[in-house]
């Protein structure tokens, strides 16, 4: 197949050429490992590939029952297991663990037909909105390789804006789909909680705050997406009531409904926003109320640097929990030469959080979430910058050597020291994205959509937020904005040109 077509075309037109004949799976999977080959040596957005294997599963698709049969698909490396694949986490202590089985959302993806061509790189434990694991290296971004794509899911949006795929596996536990989105020029959803399959051996994923999705280049790819992911899963903590009707069929032809919107371009922790920022969250309002949709400029009453500190009071009791079940497992302590240096931090602070302190926290998750559940008692959505400034450069939010060594004194610290220390820990890279951890905690649906080029050269995203279960609110804005002239994409991007 040309490489060029192939690379104009999004998952649905792919997926359509397969079953019109136009096309074979096998032919798909070859192009797509052309461009990975042309590409990923500078760009490091996949770590791992497993070409052998998924062109013997071209034989085994049903290419006239299944939506996306023969479509190439990468899959994170965190949550998104392919059972005899290895799964790191972006971790040296995970880097020769191999998957028993498939996760349940990858189960789904394969049922559909999707063909996975290998594993995309991400932060360890995806706790960063950076991808720059030591063990894997630096991912960068296509538009510009100076500077990172974001994260956590930061190797799948360099995987779909360089054109390997037109979709990848993403997850998002405090913006990391919606973060890589605003950075690449791509449509990021973050599905409501309890929306998109868990495990199986977990309920939720950081205490619901995670979701696994993707990303993708196109609206009506991410629809169709949940229709098929979309489930009600007994055994999970959290569960959603099942969308009654199509999301495909919604953004082929878009309801024109009018919206109560409310926007706000101040950061919820006081840090600074960029001018490019608030010109891209500006053209986007100017756009809603010309088409007829009611626009007042509203902060939330949220505590956005409380909601931060209660993140990362969950961030510590996470990453600490899970290295007592390593130790347990490896029959040893783990020492901080097991890992770097942020998830250390949160492991020694995540001891001296008590249970008490884990279960307040949680219930100030709650009183945000009632928050915003009045707050849109009034406004149907809620528009705020998707990220504060364009990408950092690639190695900007890395930690000094003697940032390193002043973090390393967390032992000698109180809890509250320890919990201080965290937050001036992440202080840096929050500056980058204070908005998107709010519909984590809260569990409500939010975007990133492609709507502005800064004078870099760069793309920045807008996040509109809706209310729980409200997904085809937030679809069927994106699918009018994606038809308008508002709409970035992959214009300007090099490695479209």
């Amino acid at each position: 197949m040309d490489k060029q077509t192939y690379m104009s075309l999004d998952g649905i037109g792919l997926a359509q050429l397969v079953k019109e004949k136009e096309v074979s799976p096998t032919e798909l999977v070859e192009t797509a490992f052309e461009r990975l080959e042309e590409v990923n040596p500078t760009l490091n957005a996949v770590i791992q590939t497993r070409k052998e294997k998924v062109l013997q599963e071209t034989k085994d698709l049903r290419i006239d029952e299944q939506a996306f049969a023969g479509v190439p698909i990468v899959l994170k490396d965190i949550s998104q297991a392919v059972k005899g694949e290895r799964l790191t986490s972006g971790s040296k202590l995970f880097l020769n663990h191999i998957a028993k089985q498939d996760s349940n959302l990858v189960a789904k993806l394969r049922k559909a037909g999707f063909l996975f061509l290998g594993h995309t790189n991400t932060p360890e434990f995806g706790l960063k909105n950076i991808t720059e694991p030591e063990v894997h290296g630096a991912t960068r971004n296509p538009w510009n390789t100076e500077y990172s794509p974001g994260g956590s899911s930061g190797g799948s949006a360099a995987s779909i804006a360089s054109g390997i795929v037109p979709i990848a596996g993403a997850s998002d536990g405090g913006g990391s789909i919606r973060i890589p989105a605003s950075f690449t020029g791509l449509f990021g959803l973050k599905p409501t909680r309890g929306r998109t399959p868990v495990g199986p051996g977990v309920g939720r994923q950081w205490q619901g705050a995670s979701i696994d999705f993707a990303l993708t280049r196109s609206v009506r790819d991410s629809a169709a997406l949940l229709d098929l992911l979309q489930t009600v899963q007994q055994e999970a903590a959290y569960q959603t009531p099942l969308y009654n009707g199509s999301y495909f069929e919604l953004v082929k032809k878009p309801k024109k409904q009018k919206f109560r919107i409310a926007f706000t371009t101040e950061s919820p922790v006081g840090t600074p926003v960029s001018e490019e920022a608030r010109q891209a969250v500006f053209k986007t309002v100017k756009w809603l109320e010309e088409q007829g949709h009611e626009v007042e400029e509203k902060a939330n009453d949220v505590d956005g640097i409380r909601l931060m500190e209660n993140y990362y009071i969950m961030n510590c009791g996470e990453i600490s929990g899970m290295v007592d079940s390593m130790e347990e497992a490896l029959g040893r302590p783990i020492t901080v030469n097991d890992m770097e240096i942020v998830a250390w931090v949160l492991t020694v602070a995540g001891k001296s959080v008590t249970a008490s302190d884990y279960t307040r926290s949680l219930e100030e998750w709650d009183i945000a979430a009632a928050q915003m559940a009045n707050f849109h008692q009034t406004y149907d959505l809620y528009v705020t910058p998707a990220t504060a400034n364009e990408a950092p450069k690639v190695g900007e939010l890395t930690h000094t050597e003697q940032e390193i060594a002043e973090l390393l004194k967390v032992h000698d610290l109180s809890k509250n020291e320890q919990q201080k220390l965290v937050y001036d820990m992440f202080e840096a890279s929050l500056t980058y994205t204070p908005f998107t951890q709010l519909a984590n905690l809260t569990g409500q649906p939010a975007m990133s959509v492609p709507v502005h080029l800064t004078k870099a050269g760069l793309p920045l995203g807008v996040q509109v937020m809706a209310p729980k279960g409200k997904e085809d609110w937030l679809l069927q804005l994106a699918a009018e904005i994606e038809q308008s002239d508002l709409w970035i994409g992959m214009k300007g991007n090099p490695m479209f040109s």
